[in-house]
């Protein structure tokens, strides 16, 4: 049995957590993450240890946010033996990033399934020291994050990650090395920075164009109250594109073009 494979006291079902029971894989994340001596890796999720502890020995800090305290004992004990692991407690979307010292340069997790996309996309946003996440996800999220335009996964998380990562699938995982074992399939993915996160304009027009996705993309901007279809239109002409387009059928590149060009319809 790994460490920290189950918690004490109960199922972690009710907080969205399967720990992973596979040394292997385990050790695969490890070196996935391509640690240095001098790296602070972010863990959210921290379990009862298992990454952890295999975590701590390569890096210069080890940052850990849990929310069950029912792990207290095992993560304290592991923290105080490992002398590099920082425990915070708390909710990951509730907790300042912002303030965790040293600032994180790599975040390597098992996410929790109900948290793991809009984390995903804070973390990008609000921690512009990282520059690399390996994360265990649920593979539906997988599929999304790395979702091409104009397919059925394709949405708004795909759009503001893409932004700013690039994203690869390392592997699909079998539900068998959880536990409990998850009712879905996961995966194990890369992201990598290659620019900032999308400043909050920007943001917000992404998750306001996809919020009727069966719309026109100037309806649903229409529909989520901001402005009239007329700006929307103007501003996919200048891109030369149909003034009826869905928000699937655009790139990140073209969504920041979108932006600039919405900007100057405004004027």
């Amino acid at each position: 049995m790994v460490r920290g494979a189950a918690p004490p006291g109960g199922s972690p079902r009710r907080l969205g957590q399967n720990f992973l029971a596979d040394p292997n894989l385990l050790d695969l994340i490890v070196r996935e993450a391509d640690l240095s001596a001098g790296d602070v890796v972010l863990e959210v999720g921290g379990g009862g240890g298992a990454l952890t502890e295999r975590l701590a020995p390569h890096v210069a800090a080890l940052e850990v946010i849990e929310i069950d305290t029912r792990l207290r004992e095992e993560l304290e004990a592991l923290a105080e033996e490992a002398g590099n692991v920082q425990l915070v407690w708390g909710d990951a979307m509730r907790v300042e990033l912002g303030e965790l010292d040293p600032p994180p340069t790599k975040m390597v997790a098992n996410l929790p399934y109900s948290i793991a996309t809009p984390l995903l996309v804070r973390t990008i946003a609000e921690l512009p020291s990282l520059t690399d996440w390996v994360v265990m996800v649920q593979r539906e999220i997988a599929d999304r994050l790395r979702a091409e335009p104009g397919t059925r996964e394709y949405g708004s998380p795909s759009v503001l990650v893409q932004l700013a990562c690039e994203v690869t699938l390392l592997r699909p995982v079998d539900p068998a090395v959880f536990v409990p074992r998850p009712r879905v399939g996961s995966a194990l993915i890369r992201l990598r920075r290659r620019g900032s996160a999308a400043p909050e304009d920007l943001a917000a027009l992404v998750r306001l164009a996809f919020a009727h996705r069966r719309k026109s993309l100037p309806r649903s901007l229409e529909l989520a109250r901001v402005g009239t279809l007329e700006p929307a239109r103007r501003a996919l002409e200048a891109m030369g594109k149909p003034v009826d387009i869905r928000a699937e059928a655009l790139s990140p590149a073209e969504f920041e073009r979108l932006a600039t060009e919405l900007a100057r319809a405004g004027r």
